[in-house]
C-alpha cells in the first residue's frame, strides 16, 4: 500500500497536468499544426482529446486509485493473476527509455537558457543559429553535461517525496508556466502582421482536413496526455477516495488543451510577423524562435521567458517518469525514496548517454537507418506507448470487476452518471482499442 498521498486535489491535478504537458504540447504540437492545416488540425485535436483522450486517461486513473499500488503490483492486484505484472513492467521500461532521450532535450533547453542569458548581457553572440545548434548537440561535453544536470534536477525533486517534492514543485512551476506563456503571447500577438498567424492557427479550414491530419491529431491527443506510460496510474495511486476522478481527468485535459493553444499563440503570430515558417521540433525551438525573438524589441527577454516555460513543462514531465520507477522500487516505503530517486536518475543518465552522443561521436551508429536518439524515440513513442494505452483500455474494459469501476466513478444504476458510465465502457471495450490499433499501424509505417 502507498503511504504517500497528495495534499490536495489541486496538487494532484497540477502534477498530473505537468506530467502530460511537455514536449507533446510545446515541441510536437506547433509543428504538427503547421504541417496539417492550422486551425483545422487544432479543431480535430480538440475533439479527439476530449472524446478519446479523456476516456483513456480516466481508465488509467481507475487502475491507479483502485489498486493503491505501483503499476506492477496494481495490475496483479486488480486482475488477480501474477502474469498481469508484465503490463506494469512494460510501462516501467517504456518511461525509463523515454526519459533517457527526453533528458537529452532537457539538457539542450538548459544550455540554450544559459546561452540566452549570456546573449542578454552581451557575453555571447550568435550569428547563425542553425550552425550554433548543430555545434551544441554534436559537442560531447555540452550534450552529456546538459543531460546530466537535467536528470539531477529531476531526481532532486522526486527525492523530496509526493507532497514536498512532486506537489510543491508542480504548484510553483505550473502557474509560472501559464504566466510566462501569457507574457510571451501578449508580445507575440501585438506584433505587426501577427493577425495572419492568429488566423492560420484559430480559423479552421474544414476543406484542409484529410485522413492523415485526423490520424496525426488522434495520435497527438493521447500522446500529449501521457497515456500508455503508466505515469497516470502511478500518480492516481496516491489519490484518496474523496477525489472525483472524472472531474480531475477533465481538468487535466482542459489544462493540456489550454497550454497547447497558448503554445500556438506564442509561436504562430511571431513567425507570421517575420515571414518565417514553423520548423520541426528542434529547429522550431532552437533555430527559428531565437531568430524570431531576435527581431523584436527586448526579444531576448521574451525568448528567455519562453525557454523558462519550456523547461518547467519538460521538468514536470520528467519528474513523473522517474517517479514511476521509484514508486515500483520503494513499494510504499518512503524511507527508501531519496536513495532510489538518485539511483534511478544515475541509471537513466547512463542509458541516455548514447542518445546524447548520437549527433556527435556516435552519429555514424544507425539502427534501421535511424540515429540512436531517433531509434529510442521511435521504439517508445510508436510502439511501447500505443501498446500501453491498449493494455489499459482492455484491462479496464474486460478484466477489472465492474463493481470496482463503478465504485471508483461513484456511480450506480440509479445514478445520473450511469448513462455516461455505460457509454464509456462501450468505448473502452470496442471503440478505443480499434482506434489505438489504427494509430499504432499508421505510426509504424509513417
Amino acid at each position: 500500500m502507498n503511504s504517500s498521498r497528495w495534499g490536495s486535489k489541486l496538487g494532484f491535478v497540477l502534477a498530473a497536468a505537468g506530467s502530460a504537458i511537455g514536449l507533446g504540447a510545446l515541441w510536437r504540437f506547433p509543428y504538427m499544426t503547421a504541417e496539417h492545416g492550422g486551425g483545422a488540425f487544432l479543431l480535430v485535436f480538440l475533439l479527439m482529446t476530449l472524446f478519446i483522450g479523456m476516456p483513456l486517461l480516466l481508465s488509467e486513473f481507475i487502475i491507479g486509485r483502485a489498486s493503491q499500488r505501483n503499476p506492477i503490483e496494481g495490475f496483479e492486484y486488480l486482475g488477480g493473476k501474477k502474469s498481469y505484472r508484465i503490463f506494469g513492467w512494460l510501462g516501467n521500461i517504456g518511461v525509463f527509455l523515454l526519459l533517457s532521450f527526453y533528458s537529452v532535450i532537457g539538457g539542450w533547453i538548459l544550455i540554450y537558457l544559459v546561452i540566452a542569458l549570456g546573449e542578454s548581457i552581451n557575453l555571447i553572440q550568435i550569428d547563425n543559429y542553425g550552425a550554433a545548434f548543430e555545434g551544441i548537440i554534436s559537442n560531447p561535453l555540452y550534450a552529456v553535461i546538459g543531460q546530466g544536470v537535467f536528470i539531477f534536477l529531476t531526481a532532486f525533486i522526486v527525492a523530496k517525496g509526493v507532497q514536498e517534492g512532486l506537489e510543491r514543485a508542480s504548484k510553483v512551476m505550473m502557474p509560472l508556466l501559464f504566466i510566462l506563456f501569457l507574457i510571451v503571447i501578449i508580445r507575440s500577438v501585438t506584433l505587426p502582421g501577427a493577425m495572419e498567424g492568429i488566423s492560420f492557427f484559430l480559423t479552421p479550414d474544414l476543406g484542409g482536413i484529410d485522413s492523415t491530419a485526423i490520424l496525426y491529431a488522434l495520435g497527438q491527443s493521447f500522446f500529449a496526455l501521457s497515456i500508455g506510460a503508466t505515469t497516470m496510474i502511478t500518480y492516481s495511486s496516491y489519490l484518496g477516495e474523496e477525489h472525483n476522478l472524472t472531474q480531475s481527468a477533465l481538468s487535466i485535459v482542459l489544462m493540456n488543451i489550454t497550454i497547447s493553444i497558448m503554445a500556438g499563440l506564442a509561436i504562430f503570430p511571431a513567425i507570421a510577423s517575420l515571414g518565417m515558417e514553423a520548423a520541426e521540433g528542434p529547429g522550431l525551438v532552437f533555430i527559428v524562435l531565437p531568430q524570431v525573438f531576435g527581431e523584436i524589441p527586448l526579444g531576448f527577454l521574451f525568448y528567455i521567458l519562453f525557454l523558462g516555460a519550456f523547461l518547467f513543462a519538460t521538468l514536470t514531465s520528467s519528474i513523473s517518469m522517474i517517479e514511476i520507477n521509484v514508486a515500483n522500487a520503494i513499494k510504499g516505503n518512503e524511507r527508501k525514496r531519496r536513495s532510489m530517486a538518485y539511483i534511478f536518475g544515475f541509471f537513466v543518465f547512463l542509458a541516455g548517454i548514447p542518445s546524447a552522443l548520437s549527433y556527435g561521436v556516435l552519429s555514424d551508429v544507425l539502427i534501421f537507418g535511424k540515429s540512436i536518439f531517433d531509434s529510442v524515440d521511435f521504439l517508445v513513442s510508436n510502439i511501447m506507448l500505443p501498446i500501453g494505452a491498449l493494455v489499459s483500455t482492455l484491462f479496464v474494459g474486460f478484466v477489472i470487476d465492474r463493481r470496482v469501476i463503478m465504485h471508483q466513478l461513484n456511480v450506480d444504476k440509479t445514478s445520473s452518471m450511469y448513462g455516461f458510465y455505460k457509454l464509456w465502457m462501450v468505448m473502452l471495450r470496442f471503440v478505443l482499442p480499434i482506434i489505438i490499433l489504427i494509430v499504432f499501424a499508421v505510426s509504424l509505417v509513417g
